[in-house]
């Protein structure tokens, strides 16, 4: 196995809750090795992707090497961004996991044939979610061969 190339996760979720405590379960299964930022919508993540607004200084958007995208979100749901993502050139090659409360098979076959990686029912239990983070990040970053990343500003 190759070392990882990437360790950041960057998380769309409007939920703050949700976001902690993938925060807290990634620290638990990973020891702190990998970086996570989060973002609270499709639109804020496309603001990040694209290194717009807030996102626009130097070194304040490090791409990721993993996104957990939330299907039910303000502004711009999951299936919007999913859309745009793989809709760039410069994009499309960075892993989307779908990681949601629904495990609807409509949600599940239209969020496929959108090209998402991999879609994950967010767990209730926090040992599950440990679970979940320590097999998605192990998978990701030390199991696949991914091409290297080479757009620098979309």
């Amino acid at each position: 196995m190759n070392p990882p190339r990437t360790q950041v996760i960057l998380m769309a979720d409007d939920d703050v809750d949700d976001q902690l405590l993938v925060q807290d379960a990634l620290s638990e299964c990973s020891g702190g090795e990998r970086e996570i930022h989060f973002v609270a919508d499709g639109e804020e993540l496309m603001d990040y992707l694209f290194h717009r607004n807030k996102y626009a200084a130097e070194g304040s958007a490090p791409t990721p090497g993993l996104i957990l995208l939330d299907l039910n979100m303000p502004r711009k749901d999951g299936r919007e961004a999913l859309r745009e993502i793989r809709a760039c050139t410069e994009l499309r090659r960075i892993p989307v996991v779908m990681f949601t409360t629904s495990n609807a098979d409509t949600d599940i076959s239209s969020i496929y044939d959108l090209g998402v990686n991999s879609f994950v029912t967010k767990p209730t239990a926090f040992d599950s979610l440990v679970k979940i983070m320590g097999a998605l990040t192990h998978y990701w970053f030390c199991i696949v061969e991914r091409p290297q990343h080479v757009a620098s500003s979309p």
